[in-house]
């Protein structure tokens, strides 16, 4: 037992610390001198770089928590028209990154936007007879924010809804709890690990957030970061600021597991019934449609419907065989992603799960802690050890062989997947933790009983019990990647773009139509993997009976 338990530790902390070496590398420029940059940023913008960033972090927090878990309720438990759409619709957010809806909702919104110029010929205003609020603004990037990252809380908080024993429903139903006390009393605190786990992506997302922020003009720790890092050439300043971030994190992280307390929530069986449905008629169906048609239209079928019409009036020139590269490179890019970062993700939780000691759980918070870093600053760490190994390599084959290889490491497209995995870990680890936890101890007793080693009970036992979340977790990975900017700008290889590089270029130059053609690809390519996790999402829960065409048409 011992032996095990120290070889999953070795195997644990190895991987945190492979993919801790940016995040180590960035860090170790905090103890340098700024030469007084510190100073002046604290003197001039610190305070405007928390304020905004806090305002964020609060806003968009409270939002995506409401949103995603009140659409995650009402499609999982209550019937009414359309729930059956929206059990995917609500996910298709995930796949619009958070700039091409700035891009796009600024474009309808301005003076000169079809909005205002359609409210201006309709009743006859001119400039100075009316006010239209200003999109680009902290509210705006906040509002836009919310409806992007929601999916993030609603996808996790509807698989652990869809996990729930429906003993435990029908006991709040026997003393008297009605569905929405039920929902608020049980469902919910039930479902907390989930929905934490959702809320935390949905922050350090926001805390990373450049794109939106940057083109609204709105100051943030992040955009300071860029600023310090690549505009001042201050990599020292950068750095501590991004230590600003990490700070956030880690306070976020640790508030939440002191409230979580002692508490723990487990599956305590693996016989399932059908779970109950609450049929809503009248104005409560009204008000459940209008409640996830919102979040849908604002976050996906509006920007989307703009996008169209500008690729359908001018579109992508490269529209062929070079834009089916960048198409290629993207998926095959996520594709290895998601599968290297799931599978390091249960590494790391199962190492916790075996073996629960502080060195464990350091080095698996540590690993995890790259998505609060930006990108371009994953992708800095990531240059400096590798730029110095491919130099060290060259010159021994250089002193011994008279030949050069090259950029080895630092120009390929393994340093890309090496950067995905660092930034996205945290998305397949917190998702993996999380479905790993509610999983009875005396289950992995059992196995061990009956002779299983603890690969075999994490293969026989664990996964298919997980393979949900695990689902969820890769496509998670998968659509970030597709959407991923300041790395692949920074790592990806000579002649090697991406759907989002195509974007952004075209769009930073403020040739929208042009840039909509892509954007549009990456919304499509992540359209189809969404609606499948919705449906394995929904077949996982044992019990679940098929429906019936008539409850399908509904």
């Amino acid at each position: 037992m011992s032996s095990r338990f120290n070889t999953w530790t070795v195997l644990t902390v190895g991987v945190a610390l492979i993919v801790a070496l940016p995040v180590l590398v960035v860090l170790a420029h905090i103890v340098m001198p700024t030469q007084g940059i510190w100073q002046h940023l604290a003197s001039t913008v610190l305070g405007r770089y928390l304020t905004n960033t806090l305002f964020l972090v609060i806003t968009v927090g409270l939002g995506t928590a409401a949103i995603g878990t009140g659409t995650a309720w009402l499609v999982a438990m209550c019937r009414f028209p359309g729930h059956r759409i929206f059990e995917w619709a609500l996910l298709l957010p995930l796949a619009v990154p958070t700039y091409v809806i700035a891009y796009a909702y600024t474009d309808f919104l301005q003076y000169a936007g079809p909005l205002q110029t359609w409210l201006r010929e309709l009743f006859g205003w001119g400039q100075e007879d009316y006010y239209f609020p200003s999109i680009r603004s902290l509210g705006g990037a906040a509002i836009l924010i919310t409806m992007v990252l929601y999916p993030y809380v609603y996808l996790l908080a509807r698989a652990a809804f869809l996990e729930q024993s429906v003993c435990v429903l029908d006991v709040g139903r026997t003393l008297g709890r009605g569905p929405w006390r039920l929902f608020t009393s049980v469902a919910v605190p039930l479902a907390r690990p989930a929905i934490i786990g959702g809320v935390s992506l949905v922050l350090m997302e926001t805390l990373n957030e450049f794109g939106a922020v940057q083109f609204f003009g709105v100051d943030t720790f992040t955009t300071g970061i860029y600023r310090t890092w690549f505009g001042m050439g201050e990599q020292v300043a950068a750095a501590q600021l991004a230590a600003c971030l990490l700070l956030f994190v880690i306070i976020v992280v640790l508030l939440e597991r002191w409230s979580r307390g002692r508490r723990k929530y487990f599956h305590t069986t693996g016989r399932y019934q059908q779970l109950p449905e609450y049929r809503l008629i009248g104005w409560r169906a009204l008000g459940a449609f209008t409640a996830c048609t919102i979040p849908v239209l604002i976050g996906f079928v509006v920007p989307g419907a703009l996008l169209t019409h500008l690729a359908i009036q001018e579109g992508d020139a490269l529209l062929g065989t070079r834009f089916l590269d960048f198409a290629s490179n993207s998926l095959i890019l996520a594709a290895l992603a998601s599968l290297v970062a799931v599978g390091l993700a249960v590494i790391l939780s199962y190492g916790v799960r075996l073996h629960p000691g502080p060195v464990s759980r350091t080095a698996t918070r540590i690993a995890a802690m790259g998505y609060a870093i930006p990108g371009s600053v994953v992708a800095v760490g990531i240059l400096i050890p590798f730029a110095w190994l491919d130099s060290e390599i060259n010159g021994i084959l250089r002193e011994h062989y008279g030949i050069a290889a090259g950029l080895i490491f630092s120009g390929s497209a393994f340093i890309l997947i090496y950067a995905y995995v660092v930034r996205f870990l945290a998305v397949s680890f917190n998702t993996v933790e999380a479905s790993l936890g509610k999983v009875t101890p005396t289950m992995d007793a059992a196995a061990r009983t009956l002779g299983q080693t603890a690969s075999g009970t994490l293969r026989r036992v664990h996964a298919p019990i997980m393979r949900g979340s695990l689902f969820a977790a890769a496509i998670l990975v998968f659509v970030d990647v597709m959407k991923e900017l300041p790395a692949t700008i920074i790592l990806r290889p000579f002649n090697f773009d991406t759907l989002a590089v195509r974007a952004h270029n075209l769009a930073s130059d403020e040739r929208l139509a042009e840039a909509s053609t892509s954007s549009l690809a990456i919304v499509v390519v992540g359209i189809i993997p969404v609606i499948l996790l919705s449906m394995a999402i929904r077949r996982s829960r044992p019990g679940t009976r098929q429906v019936s065409r008539k409850d399908e048409d509904l």
